[in-house]
């Protein structure tokens, strides 16, 4: 028997800012509501893409919280934040999975392991193999490829030239953000 289809999303850097516009002390981490900037055109992506019938899926790492830049209260806080903005843009959002540990805490959820996907895969009966992970860094393609998805390498977070062509591990597409990867999306979870 075969599962459900999906739809992994990293969350910052895809579907809102990865850097805060204000960043002291916490360099690289969105700690709250008011420095969380929802993407726009990532909002569109979502709600084409949430209309098929797919299970759609944010996996992200958060180690601002294992580093006590914030708690899991502000990550709520975000999560619900997020949600309200795909509703308000017509879109689903199924499900938020995220590691809180701090990137040395030996955990099986931190990306580039895929952990958290095959979590959701586990809880949701999803086909990771007919599933695909979008992400914009190199630990999402790995965290995708290692689960068995199909990866898309967006260029709106912290990627944002060709320094992927370096990388040992290459993902099945690049598009300048999520709304661009649509079309290749909805083909790739067509077949």
């Amino acid at each position: 028997m075969s599962g459900r289809r999906a739809l992994f999303l990293d969350r910052d850097g895809v579907l809102n800012n990865d850097f805060p516009e204000s960043v002291k002390g916490a360099a690289g981490h969105v700690k709250s509501v008011h420095e969380m900037r929802l993407i726009p055109r990532s909002m569109e992506a979502l709600a084409k893409l949430s209309g098929s019938g797919l299970f759609v899926c944010v996996v992200s790492n958060q180690s601002g919280i294992g580093r006590g830049y914030f708690g899991e209260e502000e990550f709520e806080a975000m999560t619900r934040h997020l949600l309200e903005g795909a509703a308000s843009a017509g879109a689903r959002i199924d499900a938020v999975y995220h590691c809180p540990h701090h990137p040395e805490a030996g955990c099986d959820c931190r990306k580039p392991l895929p952990g958290m996907l095959r979590r959701a895969s586990a809880e949701h009966g999803l086909d990771l193999t007919r599933s695909v992970m979008v992400g914009d860094s190199r630990t999402d393609i790995v965290a995708g490829n290692a689960a068995g998805c199909a990866t898309v390498l967006v260029l709106s977070g912290k990627v944002t030239t060709d320094r992927w062509r370096g990388w040992d591990i290459q993902p099945s597409f690049v598009a300048e953000d999520l709304l661009a990867a649509v079309p290749w999306i909805q083909e790739a979870l067509s077949r």
